[in-house]
């Protein structure tokens, strides 16, 4: 019984871990909405030339909306998972980076929809 670990300890790398798997998770989430603007672009690039142009637009500008909302989850579920972990002692980050980066994204998306109308 000498090598087995206080159940504090154990507690503590349980959350430690917690925490890791959901900065995993968020960096996934940002990664599949990542390849949803890729998709975008993707759908611009190939349909340049279709005929009305504003079918292909509106099609590209539905998978940034897409990334839009898939940012918008990632954070809403990785903050909730912070502010669970907050309930217990652990010292977790803030949900402020997560906001920062979905943010950050969205208005890239944002951004790349404006390029793509503009074209």
């Amino acid at each position: 019984m000498a090598n087995k670990k206080p159940s504090r300890t154990r507690t503590n790398m349980a959350e430690d871990r917690t925490s890791m798997a959901n900065e995993r998770t968020f960096s996934s989430w940002m990664g599949t909405g990542l390849g949803a603007i890729g998709v975008a672009i993707g759908m611009k690039a190939v349909f340049g030339a279709f005929e009305p142009t504003w079918a292909a637009k509106a099609i590209a500008s539905i998978f940034l909306i897409i990334a839009v909302l898939i940012f918008y989850q990632a954070r809403q579920q990785a903050c909730k998972t912070v502010n669970r972990l907050r309930e217990t002692d652990f010292e977790a980050k803030s949900g402020k980076s997560f906001t920062v980066l979905a943010v950050l994204m969205s208005i890239a998306a944002v951004g790349t929809g404006a390029i793509l109308w503009s074209l």
